[in-house]
């Protein structure tokens, strides 16, 4: 973690969690073979609908740390599930764990809109279980 991470507290500011998040989201998006070109060549896309952080312990400047993030639900129509935990890689603790609930959108309209074949191929069989 970088000093333009950190808050006035000493720790990193909670909007950093979310950009991370953000990040680790679109990374896992893109393994899975979709990325931003093709959202915009679908005109359809994930937004948050519903979003949940739980800050459990701090993350301070020059901790490494380490990002997880899976899917727990896709229906194949409208909505999806991910989740994301936050470890610190020196002692394993868990410093975050979150989730969103997402929605397919019409990126040209914003209102939501089926899935499109191609996201529930490859979403789909992304989903593995939440952890208790």
């Amino acid at each position: 973690m970088q000093p333009e991470h950190v808050d006035g507290l000493h720790h990193a500011n909670n909007a950093e969690y979310v950009r991370w998040c953000e990040r680790s989201a679109w990374n896992h998006s893109v393994e899975l073979g979709l990325d931003v070109t093709n959202y915009q060549g679908l005109d359809r896309g994930m937004a948050i609908r519903h979003a949940e952080y739980d800050y459990i312990l701090a993350a301070r400047e020059g901790d490494e740390l380490l990002f997880g993030t899976w899917l727990t639900k896709v229906d194949g129509r409208l909505n999806m599930t991910r989740q994301f935990q936050v470890f610190r890689a020196v002692d394993e603790a868990l410093l975050l764990s979150a989730r969103w609930q997402m929605v397919c959108i019409e990126l040209s309209s914003g209102r939501p809109k089926r899935m499109p074949q191609i996201f529930k191929d490859i979403y789909c069989p992304a989903v593995v279980a939440a952890p208790d």
